[in-house]
C-alpha cells in the first residue's frame, strides 16, 4: 500500500512510454461503511486475456489481485471505481521492450460517476480497425478514444460512436451501443471490433438481444437506444449528431438498468 500522490513508477516504464500494457475498470458498490468492487472475477478474466494477447505476464493470482482491490477499499471506501493496470514494466525509449518485471497498480478513487440519462452521442470519422492486433484488447494506448471524445464532446455530445472500417457500427470510446428497432434489442457483433465489454456480456446473458451489424449511416433512424459500460451502467440516448430519437427511456432501456440494478444488489460477481 503506497502513497498514489508519491511517484511511484520507473521514468521509463512501457505503459508510459509507448502505451504497453492493459487495465480494466470496475464499478465499486457501497455496502453500509465499506464498499465492493462489482463483477471482479469477469474484469480479471478480462485483463488477462488482454495480457496475454500483448504477450504480457500478469506475476500476481486472482486471489492476489481480489485482496489489493479489497485492501485498496478499505483505506478508501468513498471510491466510484478501481483500476487495475499491468504494464511490461521499464525499457529502452522506444517499442523495444525490457526483460521485465512488469509493473501491476491496483488503485482505488474517484468519486461515483454521474451520467445524464437522454444523452447525445456523435458518429466521428475514424474506424475502429476491426483486424488490428488490438482489436478487442483494452490496452493503455487510449489516444484514439480521448481524440474521439473530444471531436464528439466539441459537437455538443458526451460519447463518440465509431464504425469500423466497412461502416458499420461498432462501439463508443468507453462504452457499447444497444438499439432497438421497437421489436427487438440489438448491439454491435465483436467482428467490428467492438470490446467485449462486462456490462455488454451480462445483458446479452439476461436479455433477448441480437447481435447485428448496422451501417453506421442509419444509426440515427433507430427507434431507441443506449449505452452500457461498468461506470455508467445503463445511460439513455436522447439523439444521435443531429436527430432526435423517437423513443428515449423506452421498455429496453428500462429492462436493461433494471437488470443491472438487481443484480448489483443481489449477485455482485455475476
Amino acid at each position: 500500500m503506497v502513497d498514489p500522490a508519491e511517484p511511484q513508477l520507473r521514468v521509463d516504464d512501457h505503459g508510459v512510454i509507448v502505451g504497453d500494457g492493459v487495465f480494466e475498470t470496475l464499478l465499486v458498490v457501497p455496502r453500509g461503511d465499506t464498499a465492493i468492487a462489482f463483477a471482479v472475477q469477469r474484469h480479471l478474466d478480462r485483463l488477462r486475456l488482454s495480457a496475454a494477447a500483448l504477450r504480457l505476464e500478469c506475476p500476481w493470482s486472482d486471489a492476489d489481485l481480489r485482496d489489493a482491490v479489497k485492501q485498496c477499499l478499505l483505506r478508501a471506501p468513498g471510491s466510484g471505481i478501481v483500476r487495475i493496470t499491468v504494464t511490461s514494466g521499464g525499457g529502452a525509449v522506444g517499442s523495444k521492450r525490457g526483460a521485465g518485471p512488469g509493473s501491476v497498480i491496483v488503485i482505488a478513487g474517484n468519486n461515483p460517476a454521474i451520467y445524464a440519462p437522454a444523452t447525445t452521442v456523435a458518429v466521428v470519422p475514424f474506424a475502429r480497425n476491426e483486424r488490428g492486433a488490438m482489436t478487442g484488447v483494452k490496452t493503455t494506448s487510449y489516444a484514439e478514444n480521448v481524440l474521439a471524445l473530444e471531436v464528439a464532446r466539441r459537437r455538443g455530445a458526451s460519447e463518440a460512436i465509431f464504425a469500423d472500417t466497412q461502416g458499420r457500427v461498432s462501439e463508443g470510446t468507453g462504452s457499447n451501443i444497444f438499439w432497438s428497432d421497437g421489436e427487438r434489442l440489438h448491439t454491435a457483433p465483436l467482428d467490428t471490433g467492438c470490446l467485449a465489454g462486462v456490462t455488454r456480456a451480462l445483458i446479452i446473458e439476461h436479455m433477448d438481444v441480437a447481435e447485428t451489424h448496422l451501417p453506421v449511416r442509419e444509426l440515427p433512424n433507430v427507434t431507441e437506444a443506449f449505452l452500457a459500460s461498468t461506470t455508467r451502467l445503463v445511460q439513455s440516448i436522447g439523439r444521435i449528431d443531429d436527430t432526435d430519437l423517437p423513443v428515449v427511456d423506452g421498455p429496453s432501456t428500462a429492462a436493461a438498468a433494471a437488470l443491472l440494478t438487481g443484480l448489483l444488489s443481489t449477485n455482485i460477481d455475476p
